[in-house]
């Protein structure tokens, strides 16, 4: 353990830190080389694009897998909704014989993959509790939690956030949900509509996540019922035998945005026909234009259009109040529903344990500054998987962080020994 400081059970007092370091009880490690927090896609992929430039890293993650969010929390139908080139991760595209929309399977197994690739060794079983920069000391402390409440503190010159922008559910409170009576669940605990055969059921939300949910439990010979409380654009999945998202970026090479938005517009209404007279209604701008303004992604058609059309898949307003196994709506109906499902989506959980100000928004838990500019911060501070641009997103946030740390790792070469990471070196 020649290459970190660690002492455990008692105060430490480091000429570096200028102050006792941890608790009675504690154990404080000082890592050498940026910490990175969550071992998702964004914390897999800032790791090996370190490595590449021949930098290690710490990667510290509160599951005891990686990808948790894909791991444990999606529905077994999943898939890709964007194709494999669009998704793969820095230095290593998808297998060949993959499909041009990998299976939830499939994209778990090639994140396991890029990590032994990579020879990339996740600490789990480490929940972050806070991370502040001390001015005394001029380095970030990570304090965490493991799973028999052991405390450990990192301190580190570097941290880096990749949590994502998925880390915890979106949960709305609505009138009367706790006189339901029946099962509330959000998507991330709903894994088939199996469960659900026969039964009517409410998914709140027309998302992505709540268009297929509720494929998916029609396909499984539930009643599904969807609640469209906003505009939404919905568009084909592909166009002219080419993925719409990569037609979109071909043509936004040549074409301003709101022109490559009108024609996305006129081929959907030409494949799909005029989603308004089924309840769904366009929003005001143009699915590029309102996806770089608001970062609201537009639902790629899988197949519940067809099904909203032909009535396996109602679609229904805003909800008013819920009541004993019934939800009342905004325009004053009101039916029976044996179980509910909120498709409400997730949200970055940063303000909850990052002690900084400047770089992240406490409203939302984004970073301040929009993209391409949200991966950097000051003191050493970055952000990873934040741009509300997918796994493509991730990879750019990636390379540049990796290029900034180089700078300052190859200036600040001679003060730093040789690393073993922690659970290795004895």
């Amino acid at each position: 353990m020649d290459n970190y400081k660690e002492v455990e059970g008692k105060r430490v007092h480091d000429h570096r830190f200028g102050k006792n370091t941890m608790s009675t009880l504690a154990r404080c490690i000082w890592v050498p080389c940026p910490v990175i927090i969550g071992a998702g896609p964004s914390g897999l992929a800032v790791a090996a694009c370190l490595k590449e430039r021949g930098i290690p890293s710490l990667i510290l993650e509160k599951a005891n897998c990686i990808a948790s969010l894909w791991k444990l929390k999606t529905y077994d139908r999943l898939r890709l909704h964007l194709p494999k080139q669009f998704c793969e991760l820095p230095f290593m595209p998808f297998p060949a014989n993959f499909p041009t929309y990998p299976t939830k399977t499939q994209f778990v197994a090639y994140l396991e993959l890029y990590k032994n690739s990579f020879g990339l060794d996740p600490v789990f079983n480490k929940t972050v509790v806070s991370a502040e920069f001390d001015d005394q000391c001029g380095f970030w402390r990570i304090k965490t939690l493991g799973l028999k409440q052991e405390k450990t503190e990192y301190v580190s010159q570097w941290l880096i956030v990749a949590t994502g922008e998925n880390a915890d559910e979106v949960v709305p409170r609505i009138d009367g949900m706790d006189d339901f009576g029946g099962p509330i669940l959000h998507t991330s605990s709903y894994k088939s509509g199996l469960l659900f055969r026969g039964k009517d059921v409410l998914v709140v939300g027309c998302g992505n996540s709540g268009m297929e949910v509720s494929l998916d439990l029609c396909n499984s010979n539930a009643r599904p019922s969807l609640v469209v409380r906003d505009s939404v654009h919905v568009l084909p999945q592909e166009m002219l035998g080419k993925s719409t998202f990569g037609l979109s970026m071909w043509l936004l090479k040549w074409f301003p945005v709101r022109l490559v938005d009108r024609f996305l517009l006129l081929v959907s209404r030409f494949m799909l026909g005029d989603t308004e007279k089924f309840g769904l209604h366009r929003p005001e701008f143009g699915p590029l234009e309102l996806k770089n303004r608001s970062g609201k992604t537009p639902v790629l058609d899988v197949g519940t259009l067809a099904k909203i059309k032909s009535g396996n898949i109602k679609v229904c307003l805003g909800i008013k109040r819920i009541t004993h196994r019934a939800v009342e709506f905004v325009d004053g109906k009101k039916e029976n529903f044996d179980a509910i499902i909120l498709a409400t989506g997730y949200k970055s959980n940063v303000p909850q344990w990052l002690k900084e100000a400047d770089m992240f928004s406490e409203e939302d838990g984004m970073p301040k500054e929009a993209f391409p500019r949200g991966w950097k911060g000051e003191r050493g501070l970055y952000a990873v998987g934040f741009t509300k641009r997918g796994l493509l997103g991730a990879s750019f946030d990636a390379k540049k962080i990796a290029e900034d740390i180089e700078r300052q790792w190859k200036a600040e070469a001679t003060n730093f020994m040789p690393y073993i990471h922690p659970l290795t070196s004895s």
